[in-house]
């Protein structure tokens, strides 16, 4: 780097951006948070510091209870609103909409449950500043559910081991997925329970602060009120807005991505003084081949974000209809296949923002203090967290043949006998999980 050149300020470039795609009072009151949270950025990627102090801001800030209804002390924003903030996020540091994903989609499913004093404890809890992580995922195809749930003398507590326990080492409470030798259970259990250790040991090239590695259970105690839900893997899932809300979270936040190599693409050529080729003093931001590759990038960001809102939308269309009892299993479908599609695009689009952002700098926008190969790093760790090609089979399956896609996230039943027997034999009566 010349010794004229100046090392871009990322929070004045976000300021540009945002005159960009305007705002709203939302958008205006998070900006200082999202800024700050931006300021630290390189610093904690290129030292591996773990986002604690970003979390608690947004804590603070009464992020994490934005989807909560009003009447439980949340702000119940819509989905639409919510996303949009999730995409500036994003800008700010990819890895926090992904610390908060598990804790965002235990709120869905509240709100799509129909259990009262469930929705009360937990909204309640989630309004006061409580963060939910969770430990669902195997390292291995081998088994579905290696956790598992036993009784002690009367007391239940949890024994084995998850991965890809994204948001964990942040959270007040952990949502597990368990089996307890008849059928499968969830259970919440405290995130600083005995017997719970939670490790960084999360490997992969990108999003590498989002806790995404090992959670082991040894004895863990779980309060019998925890246990939630009991159900059978074989049995049929509710028509469930999950399968959306998880893949669109993935991609506001691959749109935020989009908009910080825009970001950084505008600072860094503004600050620098020399074309490539051109001996002596000249403006970047005065070539045609680099204001081309400027252009470029605002129009991916452009289309990422307006791909993402529109999603939002229609799953705030759908979320509505559920509401007044109008919805059916083919709205659901049609929501899925239209979230897959959006997926397809935003992937490609991001990734290549992210790639061409190297365009404007030379040498130079390669250095490791700027690390702005983190942004095509984080987004194909989070393309690669959803099986795209898969999607891409699925939507032609629907378009070809008719067929829904065999891949939901949903509310599992609750199974009667299962439950009754279990219930019997713990002498705690159903209707309190």
């Amino acid at each position: 780097m010349a010794a004229n050149e100046s090392q871009p300020t990322p929070t004045h470039s976000i300021a540009d951006a945002a005159q960009l795609f305007g705002e709203d009072d939302l958008t205006r009151r998070f900006a200082p948070v999202f800024a700050r949270i931006a300021e630290g950025a390189v610093q904690r990627e290129q030292q591996r510091e773990l986002a604690y102090a970003p979390v608690d801001w947004l804590r603070d800030a009464g992020y994490t209870k934005l989807r909560v209804p009003k009447a439980y002390g949340g702000e119940g924003v819509s989905f639409t609103a919510f996303l949009a903030l999730v995409t500036r996020l994003g800008e700010a540091d990819s890895n926090l909409p992904q610390i908060l994903r598990v804790h965002g989609g235990f709120i869905e499913s509240l709100l799509e449950s129909d259990d009262e004093p469930l929705r009360d404890r937990w909204f309640t809890r989630i309004a006061q500043g409580q963060i939910i992580g969770g430990a669902t995922s195997e390292r291995s195809a081998a088994t579905d559910n290696s956790v598992r749930l036993t009784q002690t003398n009367g007391a239940w507590h949890l024994d084995g081991e998850k991965y890809y326990t994204t948001g964990t080492l942040y959270a007040d409470w952990v949502d597990v997925t368990a089996h307890d030798g008849e059928s499968h259970v969830r259970v919440i259990v405290k995130a600083d329970a005995p017997g719970l250790e939670r490790i960084d040991d999360w490997d992969g090239f990108g999003q590498r602060l989002t806790g995404s590695g090992t959670a082991r259970f040894n004895q863990v105690p779980v309060a019998i009120d925890n246990l939630y839900r009991r159900y059978r893997a074989s049995e049929p899932r509710s028509n469930s807005l999950l399968t959306s809300y998880y893949q669109a979270l993935h991609i506001a936040n691959l749109a935020g991505i989009s908009r910080a190599a825009l970001r950084d693409a505008v600072a860094f050529t503004r600050a620098k003084t020399r074309t490539f080729g051109i001996p002596g003093e000249s403006s970047p931001r005065d070539n045609p081949l680099v204001q081309r590759v400027i252009g470029r990038l605002a129009s991916l960001a452009y289309s990422t974000q307006s791909l993402s809102t529109s999603l939002a939308r229609a799953i705030d269309e759908v979320s509505a209809a559920r509401a007044q009892g109008r919805s059916n299993e083919q709205a659901y479908v049609h929501l899925d296949i239209q979230t897959f599609q959006a997926q397809q695009i935003v992937i490609e689009q991001t990734l290549q923002a992210a790639t061409l952002l190297f365009e404007v700098g030379g040498a130079s926008a390669t250095s490791e203090s700027r690390r702005l190969d983190r942004y095509w790093r984080n987004a194909r760790v989070l393309a690669s967290h959803n099986p795209a090609i898969v999607r891409e089979a699925a939507i032609g399956d629907f378009y070809l043949n008719g067929n829904a896609h065999n891949e939901r996230f949903g509310l599992e039943p609750q199974s009667a006998s299962v439950a009754a027997s279990a219930s019997a034999a713990a002498s705690v009566p159903v209707a309190s999980y």
